[in-house]
């Protein structure tokens, strides 16, 4: 019982001093990452650094940082295979500088390979460089980060050093815990009535995470009933294609005709999640529409980026079916790693509604890619 309320008293602490950690990264500051075995490592986002920032991170090491990327990263840069599944150091030369840096971790900016002065190095930990790659993916940024090691002290010691050098300091293990406690800790917060265009009979409800960040809603057209499977369609946002009406996706035609056919079979759910671009943000989902413009097809412009070709998680999806009291559903997608991402969060999904729409021409290289690169039904 007792390690239990540690716990459960710990975790908003850790979701505050990780939430302080994501604005500081954001803003081109350095953070502590402290691991099990007691290292610390100073982490500085890579696409944020600048003169100052590399200056700062060299004084509170006294050493040269590493650069810190995904697999996939490496792999794009390489040319090789294999490396997908791994997060990896590079040792940079004395001399580089942000812009060098920032070529190496974005390749819109024109980057070539790595050069042969740059080493794939084992260190630090693979725990604390996947920490910080974790924790950049959070803050909407690139998956890539400068890293240097803080002088070895205990903890207390440590404690007090970070606080003596404004330096924030945050847990691995918080890290780690950050997406799933968040994803679970959902708020109802507001509800309204609002009659849309293809269903007058709406109601749309907010859902706040406990980190702050964007609000999840649903959209709940007439009563659904909880006793029978809920017609549901999970849909991440998109601001070009919901908002603006962007030709490059399915998604406008997506939400709007779930919205049409939800209201024509009397009742059902979209869950609108704040997953701007398959949930690597909208910055990078820009990013990712520049390298397809150069002949990267949807899935390897988000890997060229050093993100997975998926970076979405679905608990918050089934916290708010929860909290809307319905357990088993009719799912309207094409999607069928929706469905097992349901089912594994505790949904029964009846049944697979296809919702697949015709290309408008400029769609057309995309829908390929989701049909035959991600597995979906269309």
């Amino acid at each position: 019982m007792g390690d239990t309320k540690t716990t459960q008293e710990r975790r908003p602490r850790a979701l505050i001093a990780v939430d302080r950690a994501l604005a500081e990264l954001r803003r081109g500051g350095v953070v502590g990452v402290r691991g099990p075995e007691g290292r610390v490592a100073l982490i500085l986002a890579a696409e944020m650094a600048t003169a100052d920032g590399l200056a700062e991170l060299a004084r509170l090491s006294g050493s040269s940082p590493v650069l810190a990327v995904t697999g996939r990263r490496v792999a794009a840069l390489t040319g090789r295979d294999g490396t997908s599944e791994a997060v990896h150091t590079l040792a940079l030369p004395d001399d580089s500088d942000e812009l060098a840096i920032r070529r190496l971790v974005d390749p819109t900016l024109g980057t070539g390979g790595i050069d042969a002065s740059i080493a794939v190095l084992a260190e630090p930990p693979k725990s604390l460089a996947t920490s910080a790659i974790q924790l950049a993916k959070l803050a909407r940024l690139l998956p890539a980060a400068l890293i240097a090691w803080a002088p070895p002290a205990e903890l207390d010691e440590m404690r007090r050093w970070a606080r003596s050098q404004s330096l924030l300091l945050v847990e691995r293990d918080d890290v780690a815990a950050y997406p799933g406690m968040t994803a679970r800790r959902l708020t109802r917060v507001s509800e309204a009535r609002v009659p849309l265009a293809d269903a007058e009979d709406a109601r749309v409800v907010a859902f706040r995470p406990l980190d702050g960040g964007g609000e999840h809603l649903a959209i709940v057209v007439g009563s659904p009933d909880p006793a029978s499977p809920v017609l549901v369609r999970l849909h991440s946002q998109c601001f070009t294609g919901d908002l603006i009406g962007s030709l490059r996706c399915d998604c406008g035609d997506q939400l709007r005709g779930a919205i049409r056919q939800i209201a024509k079979d009397g009742s059902g759910i979209v869950l609108y999640l704040a997953q701007e671009g398959r949930d690597i943000g909208l910055v990078n989902k820009l990013r990712a529409y520049e390298l397809q413009d150069r002949g990267f097809d949807t899935f390897d412009a988000n890997e060229a980026l050093g993100f997975d070709a998926d970076e979405r998680v679905f608990l918050p999806a089934a916290e708010m079916l929860r909290q809307l009291g319905i357990g088993r559903v009719r799912l309207l997608t094409n999607n069928p790693k929706k469905v097992e991402a349901l089912v594994e969060a505790g949904v029964q999904v009846a049944d697979r509604v296809g919702h697949a729409f015709p290309s408008n021409g400029h769609s057309a290289a995309y829908l390929q890619a989701k049909r035959d690169r991600g597995g979906h039904l269309l």
